[in-house]
Order: structure tokens, then C-alpha cells, then sequence
């Protein structure tokens, strides 16, 4: 199929992107890697006047070391996460998860603002984005805003932004040293949406549990921080035992749907497993 037609702009800077937005409103839609995008334009799910590609504006495109805190640039692909250097050793759940994202083409032009601006329920960088505390640096004709990833995520392909904005970039506060981490996920192929998944990391003082982040998607209509399974694990002397109960909590407390790749119960079930391999993997690679 063919898209509808509609005028095309090449911006070269935020400013003249976000001046576009602003001229134009909901009638705009932004073209970055357009992984998500040209499907929709395709199938005639999505009908804009006016498509305005950001593919010129090389400041966003970057992974950057800045005051302790990691900046990534909304057009940062998923392929250059995966394989950066600077991510792998700050963050190497982060890089572990973009191996699971489609396939290596689909990698090489999907793009970190994509992803959350789209925010799929069952993609990996929205979860990932809440389990590290990231904040979501936005502008507009307006000015600029900073999100937290909490506040960001609203609904299926639902989020804070407002028809005249872009996200610009991300950063991603310093973990604790010696923080260990798991990433697991579950889809029916290689390259397929995930059923289920979930992260965490975990920060150890001797035998005892100092910090503990867990994430999941798959089991909600947005991916889920759980910090009530985070109290209940920090503090505490890790222990096979400790986890299962982690587990345990983590599937009381989802409440999924059924669709056609599972059913209600199988995800609750699937989430609780995962979460039990995260957390165990997380504490592993901290000892």
C-alpha cells in the first residue's frame, strides 16, 4: 500500500522543526528512523497533512558523558546503544535490551525519540526508560521541558507530549557502583513484540540488598515500575527465597489482558518467572 499524500519538510535544527510543529499542529507528524511511522502512514491508519523529518538535525544524534549523568540524543538509533561503548559500561541492561528490539535493520533506523514518543506498551526502551530514572528532555516553540519517565508514559502510544513537541534527548542518571542488573523477555520469534518482560538492577552491600529497581511490560497498558516489590527487596539479606517472594508480589500485583498471544493468567504467570530471573541475574553479576 501507498500513504496518503501530504507536503514534506527537511528541517536542519530543532528550531525549525519545532517552528514547523507549531505552524502546523496535529496535522504535523514527526519522521525520525519512521520504523513505526510508514506502517501506519501505509495502512492509511494515519492520515498527515504535513510530515516533518528530522533526519538533518545531526545535534540530535549523540551519546555523551555529562556531569555523571549519560545524555542520548533523540535520533541516537537502536544499533548505536546496543553497540556503544559508553552504554555498555554504564548501562549495560540498556544494551542488553536493544538486542531483543525487531531485527538488526530495523535497529539501524529506529531511533531512541521514536520509541518513546510512540510508546508501544510492549517496547523495550519506555520500560527501560522508567528503570532508570530517565528524563525526558523535550522543546518546543514554547521552550523546552524536562520528564521524568514516570510522568511520561500515559496510556497506550500515549504520552506527555503535546502535538507541537519533540523529544530532543534523554539522560539517564549515574548508577550506584557496583550495581548489577538482568534483562529477560519472552516474544513467540526472534523479532517479534514481546509477551512479556522485565528488568532490574540491584545494588549489594555484603549479603544485603541496598537498592533494587524492577520494570515490566507486557502486563499493563504502559510499562510498570514496581517499587513496592523495590521496598520489600532493599534492605534485605538476598536469598532464593527472597526473590521467589519478589515474584510472588509481582504477579498479585499485575493486572494484564488477554489478546491473541496470551492469555491473562499465562502473562501473570510469565512476568512472575522473568522477574525471579532478572532479579537473581541482577544480584549474580553485582557479587
Amino acid at each position: 500500500m501507498k500513504p496518503p499524500p501530504f507536503e514534506y519538510y527537511r528541517p536542519g535544527s530543532v528550531a525549525e522543526a519545532v517552528a514547523l510543529l507549531a505552524t502546523h499542529g496535529d496535522d504535523a507528524k514527526l519522521l525520525a528512523g519512521g520504523q513505526s511511522l510508514v506502517p501506519l502512514l501505509n495502512f492509511r491508519m494515519l492520515r498527515p497533512g504535513v510530515l516533518v523529518d528530522i533526519n538533518r538535525v545531526a545535534a540530535l544524534d549523540f551519546v555523551a558523558d555529562h556531569d555523571g549523568r549519560l545524555r542520548i540524543g533523540a535520533l541516537t538509533r537502536h544499533h548505536t546503544l546496543e553497540m556503544s561503548p559508553l552504554v555498555r559500561v554504564r548501562f549495560p541492561v540498556l544494551a542488553a535490551a536493544m538486542t531483543h528490539v525487531a531485527h538488526l535493520a530495523i535497529r539501524n533506523r529506529g531511533t531512541l525519540g521514536g520509541s518513546l514518543a510512540h510508546a508501544d506498551p510492549a517496547a523495550e526502551l519506555p520500560m527501560l526508560a522508567l528503570l532508570l530514572d530517565a528524563a525526558i528532555h523535550t522543546s518546543s516553540a514554547r521552550g523546552a521541558r524536562i520528564h521524568a519517565a514516570g510522568d511520561f508514559f500515559l496510556g497506550p502510544l500515549t504520552t506527555a507530549l503535546a502535538a507541537d513537541e519533540m523529544v530532543t534527548e534523554v539522560a539517564l542518571p549515574a548508577l550506584p557502583p557496583n550495581t548489577g542488573w538482568g534483562f529477560e523477555e519472552v516474544a513467540l520469534r526472534d523479532g517479534d513484540f514481546a509477551i512479556a518482560a522485565a528488568a532490574a538492577t540491584m545494588t549489594p552491600s555484603g549479603s544485603t540488598i541496598t537498592g533494587a529497581r524492577l520494570a515490566v511490560m507486557g502486563v499493563d497498558a504502559t510499562p510498570l515500575r514496581l517499587r513496592g516489590v523495590e521496598a520489600a527487596l532493599a534492605g534485605q539479606h538476598f536469598a532464593p527465597e527472597l526473590v521467589a517472594a519478589a515474584a510472588q508480589q509481582v504477579r498479585d500485583t499485575v493486572q494484564p489482558n488477554s489478546d491473541l498471544r496470551g492469555s491473562a493468567d499465562y502473562r501473570r504467570h510469565l512476568v512472575a518467572v522473568l522477574t525471579e530471573r532478572v532479579l537473581t541475574a541482577a544480584w549474580s553479576s553485582a557479587a
